[in-house]
């Protein structure tokens, strides 16, 4: 242990004394590793910060929850088949209904639609407001987190009453000075009282946001728009002893009797599930962190071979210091270990400067960016390491160089 403590404090020396020497040549040679890092670890790192905050948006969706709609999910590349899928029928507030009387593994069921339309409060608008048409098990499905007011009562949702819940960003900008609870709005020309507002969001993953939307009952929405005409999304919610897999199977059979389908008929509605977007992310992002070490393993290349560079002109210099050091007694592993302790310093040198440089970068782009960027400890641990390794590998030549030299040639090298 004395003797490694040794080691590394003549290193350490060795090194810091070839930094004050020589400060432009170490630095401009440790300038490859500085960009080799800091364009891996910040590729990775906003990567990461990326698929994080769309797992979250994802996770929102519900893992024991089941999508009926007409198109799926997964549509490949330029070969999807889209013919087989456009002239499908969208799924209807009947067999909503019948899902709920005959499924014995969904928990609750509900269905949506999306539209965009304009939201008037006496002379103030706001455009392309998102509405959401909901059955009125909507929030017991989906979560729905309301900040003040209320969700819609079954007689409301059963009458298609005339009543609106508002995301936060609308209460904000439209309702100016005024409490928007009990205030009448117009969508398409039909009244609406507002009866609750949404918590604040924020910004999501994919550019949307509770926020900037507005849920109505679906049987108020006929007044104003056809079901028919638009997409719809039947949501069944597994119930707690239920898998995911028994309920899509429960599922396609009640579908298939539904839509009156023959054995062997392919079927004409598609049950997503989010783990299948998970799937598609993960192989998404892999691809991507490729491309990313790609992108830096040049500049880390070149990074090594600064590092190499460093070292053989550090062993040209220091060879008389070599030679007495021999010729008291020092073993070869000696001065193996002592060359290559100090080619991994310089290097994880130039990849700490790299990861502070990522560091201050997430701090000065936090604010404009749509997700929260990360430094993880992650990627810190694997910067770090990969400095390592450049090290090692880079200074293990100079260093064997070093240590197989004859005490007495070192010796008469300096004179």
């Amino acid at each position: 242990m004395f003797l490694l403590l040794k080691l590394i404090k003549e290193s350490l020396f060795f090194a810091f004394g070839a930094i004050m020497t020589n400060k432009v040549r170490t630095l401009l040679s440790l300038l490859g590793i500085t960009i080799g890092i800091f364009s891996v670890i910040s590729v990775l790192s906003v990567f990461d910060s990326l698929e994080r905050s769309i797992r979250s948006s994802l996770d929102q969706l519900g893992s024991n929850i089941v999508f009926i709609q007409k198109w799926p999910w997964v549509m490949g590349g330029s070969d999807f088949p889209w013919w087989k899928y456009v002239n499908r029928p969208e799924a209807t507030i009947k067999e909503m209904e019948e899902l709920k009387r005959r499924s014995h593994a969904c928990e609750e069921v509900a269905i949506m639609s999306d539209i965009s339309r304009n939201l008037n409060f006496q002379n103030n608008t706001y455009e392309n407001v998102i509405i959401l048409t909901v059955s009125h098990d909507y929030n017991q499905v989906m979560p729905l987190d309301i900040q003040e007011g209320r969700y819609f009562t079954k007689v409301e949702s059963a009458s298609g009453k005339n009543v609106i819940i508002i995301g936060s960003k609308i209460a904000e900008e439209l309702f100016s000075g005024f409490d928007p609870i009990g205030q009448t709005v117009k969508i398409s020309g039909h009244k609406a009282v507002v009866i609750g507002i949404l918590k604040t969001q924020g910004s999501g993953a994919f550019g949307g946001s509770n926020d900037e939307q507005v849920i109505v009952p679906i049987n108020f929405a006929r007044s104003f728009v056809n079901l028919r005409n638009i997409g719809t999304t039947i949501m069944a919610k597994a119930k707690s002893n239920v898998t995911i897999e028994e309920l899509i199977d429960e599922l396609t059979g009640i579908m298939r009797s539904l839509r009156k389908l023959k054995p062997g008929e392919d079927n004409d509605f598609a049950l997503n599930e989010v783990s299948v977007l998970n799937q598609g992310l993960q192989v998404f992002f892999n691809g991507l962190a490729v491309i990313g070490w790609i992108i830096g393993g040049f500049s880390l290349l070149v990074g090594g071979f600064g590092i190499a560079n460093i070292m053989f002109v550090s062993v040209r210099e220091r060879t008389h210091i070599i030679g007495i050091q021999k010729a008291i007694g020092a073993k070869n592993y000696f001065i193996l270990l002592q060359f290559l302790f100090e080619a991994v310093f310089l290097s994880l040198l130039g990849g700490i400067i790299g990861l502070l440089l990522i560091y201050i970068g997430i701090l000065s782009f936090q604010s404009s960016m749509s997700f929260p960027l990360i430094l993880s400890i992650e990627n810190i641990i694997i910067g770090l390491v990969v400095s390592t390794i450049i090290g090692l590998v880079s200074g293990f030549v100079p260093a064997y160089v070093a240590a197989r030299l004859d005490p007495v040639e070192a010796i008469r090298y300096g004179v």
